[in-house]
């Protein structure tokens, strides 16, 4: 991996910036370059919200993904906005559970994971975050398990560790639809 470049969008409340937050951090846990940036509404809750990450093995010239080499898109004007931002070649992972429509690129790998029933197979829609992120993680190898699991452990903090097993359980969840489903 010389950089992956992620665009992960969708409204405030889905943790879409926990999940970048977690990327970055297991970035750096490995001793990578990593940038995070954040864009969100001012309403949050269930306004649009959004971030660049970057992780890489070299300098970071700036944090703003232009090309992405994967977007995740949580809900329908997340895929209609960032859509056109995946280098070809690259992945475009769909939230099923809230998207209606197939993307309508046809030079990116896609995969379509209904993440919202997921979350609840493991007891909770508030980890539908971590499903995906567990995809991407198998997908892209971006980085470790070791380091995700570590990272999830360290945002969650003291008062929230009896969170970690559904998250555990989340991230495995994703990482198993994501290999076993063919692409």
């Amino acid at each position: 991996m010389a950089e992956e470049r992620i665009i992960i969008a969708g409204f405030g409340g889905q943790g879409v910036l926990m999940l970048g937050k977690l990327l970055a951090y297991a970035g750096m846990t490995e001793g990578k370059n990593v940038s995070w940036l954040p864009a969100y509404g001012p309403e949050m809750r269930g306004g649009t919200a959004n971030c660049n990450v970057i992780i890489s093995d070299d300098m970071i010239g700036a944090p703003v993904v232009s090309e992405a080499t994967c977007v995740i898109a949580m809900n329908l004007p997340s895929l209609d906005r960032f859509e056109s931002f995946v280098q070809p070649g690259g992945w475009l992972l769909v939230n099923s559970s809230l998207i209606p429509r197939a993307p309508v690129r046809t030079d990116v790998q896609i995969l379509t994971i209904p993440v919202n029933e997921l979350a609840q197979q493991q007891g909770s829609p508030k980890v539908a975050n971590v499903v995906m992120l567990g995809a991407y993680l198998a997908l892209s190898q971006a980085v470790k398990k070791a380091s995700v699991t570590a990272a999830i452990q360290d945002v969650l903090g003291p008062r929230k560790q009896h969170l970690l097993g559904i998250n555990l359980n989340a991230l495995e969840a994703g990482m198993a639809f994501a290999t076993k489903v063919p692409v």
